[in-house]
């Protein structure tokens, strides 16, 4: 099968869902612009899973904006640095259930069947392909290179966006706000103060980061953190040509438990939802104790390198700058390193999104409604807004209540309220028909009087047939 040939299949199936049948919404209106039913910020794998499950249940009425030019949304090509994805390569995500819509059709229809049963991992770059795909044979409304800054909520369910468009202020109307924004949308990347507050941007960068690896040719990098992304970026430098990359991990031993596994085989990605809010904490709070270990072969690819070291048990107590190099200092000794790879995480928390700032005091987080037991504490799970299942936030205060309806977080923070979702490629599967239905509820109930009113009234007359009683008697 060819290319060509899938996307007639595609199109094929999808007509037999009757895709793409008369929205049923009703429209609003208002004087400065046109008012979308749902505006989608960001054009990931999130953003465009949430586009087309919103087209499947006829809401055509909507937009997707991401900053980046078209075709390099998300971190795929942009500071995505591993070699294949972690995901096993079976498990599928925004195709929603159509066997036409998967990677696995899309790779076979220009590799051949034979060759999907040598595929281990998917490729990084192969991801991206499939998802520009994806985006351009569902034809989907994406807006690139608009940058959402602040969110306004307005009188009658409406928001105003202010989005930075080549420089200029623009602004979209929308009754639904989604916020598809990837791992760092919830939050912001961390980088811990003893390092941001004694070095120089020139001797350090966060993997979230772009890297000018050229300039590290031959040169000796430190990178800070344990989990799967560190060994990436290790591994990735020294292949660009770093000299030595020392990995530094707190831990005595590197994690060899993928949590994420037990839960893709066990219903918990799929049922999270349906646990009480001290299970949830619970188990997120267990979730947060591993970091997702590297895999075996990113770990090896690293390790092959002549200049790889592997330092455990080395918790970083300080650093400084001293002629142009980075000194660390561990319980383990002191190093010094011309340029330092930071990977230690994000922090989710409303309070960090500039577009939130109008809003942010409104967002209940999981400390205002859940006191945990002691054993399960978690700060940095305590800042994560608390969702409803169907990704909406939640309001503290009776105050705040109409300025939050209509927003919904489809990112990485969503993960204490609703588990591996937005979070993992593994989780888009269960986690985006439930954020479409809530988006549908919403919009329905919004306009329940006249919908209702449309109900009662209507009176187009659809039996005409008539019985000629006397010609049946002879």
């Amino acid at each position: 099968m060819s290319l060509e040939a899938l996307n007639e299949r595609v199109m094929h199936d999808l007509a037999c869902l009757s895709y793409g049948g008369a929205d049923w919404t009703c429209a609003k209106q208002h004087t400065e612009g046109h008012v979308y039913d749902v505006v989608i910020v960001g054009g990931g794998q999130s953003g465009l899973g949430a586009a087309f499950g919103l087209l499947r249940e006829r809401i055509s009425n909507i937009v997707v904006i991401d900053e980046n030019v078209a075709g390099f949304e998300g971190p795929w090509e942009t500071y995505a640095r591993m070699v294949t994805l972690r995901t096993p390569k079976h498990l599928t995500s925004i195709d929603l259930g159509i066997p036409s819509l998967t990677f696995r059709s899309w790779w076979e229809a220009q590799t051949g069947r034979e060759s999907w049963e040598e595929v281990d991992k998917i490729p990084r770059g192969d991801w991206m392909n499939y998802l520009r795909w994806y985006r351009e044979v569902l034809k989907l409304p994406v807006m690139n290179e608009a940058k959402l800054t602040l969110i306004e909520p307005m009188e009658h369910g409406i928001y105003r966006l202010q989005v930075n468009r080549a420089g200029t202020k623009d602004f979209l109307f929308a009754r639904k706000v989604v916020l598809a924004t990837g791992i760092q949308g919830g939050g912001e990347w961390h980088v811990p103060p003893m390092i941001a507050d004694k070095l120089s941007r020139e001797l350090y960068a966060h993997t979230s980061e772009a890297i000018d690896f050229e300039r590290l040719k031959g040169k000796k990098i430190a990178v800070l953190g344990g989990g799967a992304s560190a060994f990436d970026n290790a591994s990735y430098a020294l292949a660009a040509g770093v000299a030595e990359a020392h990995v530094f991990v707190r831990r005595e031993q590197l994690p060899r438990v993928n949590p994420i596994r037990q839960m893709e085989q066990s219903g918990m990605i799929e049922r999270f939802h349906a646990l009480s809010t001290s299970d949830k904490y619970a188990v997120i709070s267990h979730f947060f104790k591993f970091n997702q270990p590297p895999t075996n072969d990113t770990f090896n690819r690293a390790a092959v390198w002549p200049g790889f070291r592997l330092h455990l048990n080395s918790t970083w107590q300080q650093v400084e700058a001293q002629n142009d190099k980075a000194m660390v200092t561990t319980e383990q000794g002191t190093f010094t390193f011309d340029f330092l790879v930071v990977s230690t995480g994000l922090l989710s928390d409303p309070a960090l999104r500039p577009e939130l700032r109008l809003v942010e005091g409104h967002i209940a987080r999981w400390a205002d409604r859940y006191e945990p037991p002691v054993e399960h504490r978690n700060a940095l799970l305590d800042a994560h807004p608390y969702l409803t299942s169907g990704f909406a936030l939640t309001s503290r205060d009776e105050e705040g209540a109409s300025q939050l309806h209509g927003l919904f977080v489809f990112n990485y923070s969503a993960l204490a309220s609703c588990g591996l979702s937005a979070s993992a490629i593994s989780g888009t599967r269960s986690a985006i028909p439930k954020l479409v239905s809530a988006i549908a509820d919403q919009l329905f109930l919004d306009d329940r009087d006249m919908i209702l009113q449309r109900f009662f009234a209507y009176n187009e007359q659809e039996f005409t047939a008539t019985w000629a009683e006397n010609a049946a008697l002879k």
